[in-house]
């Protein structure tokens, strides 16, 4: 096994087993994201307890810029780093064990899905997870319904149409659309 702490490990695309002997600490990390989330859905709260709230979750302070709308879910939330100027409409999943960057700028649409872990395909292995890091960069706008898979950049100015499944990196300045997503159109 190796040296470093399961948190690095997982954060450095290793494959993390639940019977990890370390595992117990992503473990906590899970309900603490859960009792977060629970709070931040279930009750009404003003813009900036929202914004403390999420806070607290990523254990980073979010910019008073920063908007977001209930519900929202995450497994972890630690790993999520947001910039300015950030919106996130309602009904968003952000799986971050892998890390998530989104950068200045960026508007997410509803139901946007972000999601930075999968699983080995050895059926042997399968029940464990491998986590790769998300950046959304500067003004990025990710259609509703949007999916984003482990390991994927979108490149600056970039547009994820509706419902389009990101499946390998978005250059700057194009419109993506589709299943898997390819580029339809460039942004002048």
């Amino acid at each position: 096994m190796s040296s470093k702490d399961i948190l690095e490990r997982d954060r450095t695309g290793e494959i993390i087993s639940i019977n990890d002997p370390e595992y117990p600490k992503i473990s906590v990390l899970i309900e603490e994201a859960q009792r977060i989330t629970a709070e931040m859905n279930t009750v009404y709260h003003e813009p900036e307890e929202i914004r403390v709230l999420f806070s607290e979750l990523t254990g980073k302070k979010v910019d008073d810029s920063f908007g977001i709308l209930m519900p929202f879910y995450t497994d972890f939330g630690k790993n999520i780093s947001i910039g300015k100027n950030v919106f996130v409409n309602h009904a968003c999943t952000f799986m971050d064990r892998g890390g998530i960057t989104i950068e200045d700028n960026v508007l997410i649409g509803p139901k946007v899905n972000l999601l930075t872990i999968n699983h080995p395909i050895d059926p042997a292995t399968r029940r464990c997870t491998v986590s790769k890091p998300i950046k959304i960069c500067k003004n990025v706008w990710l259609g509703a319904a949007a999916t984003v898979l482990a390991g994927i950049t979108i490149g600056e100015n970039s547009i994820v149409s509706a419902g389009a499944v990101v499946t390998k990196d978005v250059p700057a300045n194009v419109i993506v659309a589709g299943c898997p997503a390819k580029i339809i159109k460039e942004i002048e």
